[in-house]
């Protein structure tokens, strides 16, 4: 399979589609350009076909959910530029998306962090998840040099009135902080409490809710 070219791989993904996972992905904001093919099918074709940069690029610009998936599984993050790299996250169009390209793509870029802060400061929806996305990362990887009391300021202060791709990656941040900073605990319950963003999420058996005070509080019970 790894000698597969564009057209090969487009028949293939459509092949594979199946209307039960077109269908949730439309209940998660996907659109209709998509095949609706099994996630664990994408990562079983990423690794038949091996990194594949030039490929990668040509089904991310196809806008076709499935493709763009596959495409962060096959690209080569150092040989996309920065500016390539914000158009890729400026055409993103739902949150599965922007997490694999996160994931799979952002996190390895070695301008990760001067984005990260241009990301910051965006009045993009998309661009703004990543950039969460990347502060997350960052507290919990290399903190030093953050200023935690201020970003909790700026969750306080926004994350009730943002739009819920961005809520959803503020959310995780803040957790994030009560979790694994105990002396930042208190206040990020409380806000998480305040604001009561994901109080009501339904959240399957087995599983933790993403409201900070409930998912804080179990998180750190696991920690003993």
């Amino acid at each position: 399979m790894n000698a597969m070219n564009f057209d090969e791989v487009m028949a293939k993904l459509r092949s594979l589609g199946n209307e039960k996972v077109r269908e949730l992905n439309r209940r998660n904001g996907a659109g209709e350009n998509q095949f609706g093919v099994k996630l664990g099918d994408l990562r079983a074709m990423a690794k038949a076909i091996k990194p594949n940069h030039e490929l990668a690029m040509e089904l991310w610009q196809t806008g076709n959910l499935d493709a763009m998936l596959l495409s962060t599984l096959l690209s080569k993050p150092k040989l996309i530029s920065t500016d390539e790299l914000e158009g890729m996250v400026s055409s993103l169009t739902n949150s599965q998306t922007a997490d694999w390209l996160v994931t799979n793509v952002v996190k390895l870029h070695p301008d990760k962090e001067m984005l990260r802060q241009r990301w910051m400061a965006s009045d993009g929806i998309m661009a703004s998840r990543v950039g969460w996305s990347l502060m997350t990362e960052r507290v919990l990887k290399s903190p030093d040099g953050l200023d935690l009391a201020a970003l909790l300021d700026r969750i306080e202060r926004e994350m009730g009135q943002a739009p819920e791709p961005i809520q959803w990656t503020m959310n995780f941040c803040l957790g994030e902080i009560g979790i694994h900073f105990p002396e930042y605990r208190e206040r990020a319950v409380a806000i998480g409490e305040k604001l009561g963003v994901f109080r009501d999420y339904p959240t399957p058996k087995g599983c933790t809710s993403p409201f900070v005070p409930i998912w804080v509080a179990k998180m750190v019970k696991r920690q003993g």
